[in-house]
């Protein structure tokens, strides 16, 4: 399990020794340093990861709802009506 120091940017990992000799044969085979493979694989997924947990896909139907309700928006039920004339914030 890796543990992150996030107040000087570093990052420990441990790895089995036959697993750090993996990666590092294949970083000096693409000619880099070992930080600097583990990152140019690891980033963009974690960069895909979040942009995937960020984003909100919606079949055409869903979207087709969605844009039906913007335009005629349903009426507000009277609990909401009251409390928004009565000036009710939620804490």
């Amino acid at each position: 399990m890796p543990r992150a120091l996030t107040h000087n940017g570093r990052v420990e990992l441990r790895l089995r020794p036959e697993d750090k000799a993996t990666l590092t044969r294949a970083a000096s085979l693409k000619r880099l340093d070992l930080t600097g493979y583990i990152l140019g694989a690891v980033l963009p997924k974690a960069k895909a990861d979040i942009a995937e947990a960020e984003r909100l896909t919606l079949s055409e139907r869903d979207s087709l709802r969605v844009l039906a309700l913007l335009e005629n928006p349903p009426a507000a039920p009277d609990r909401l009506v009251r409390a928004a004339r009565a000036g009710f914030t939620l804490p």
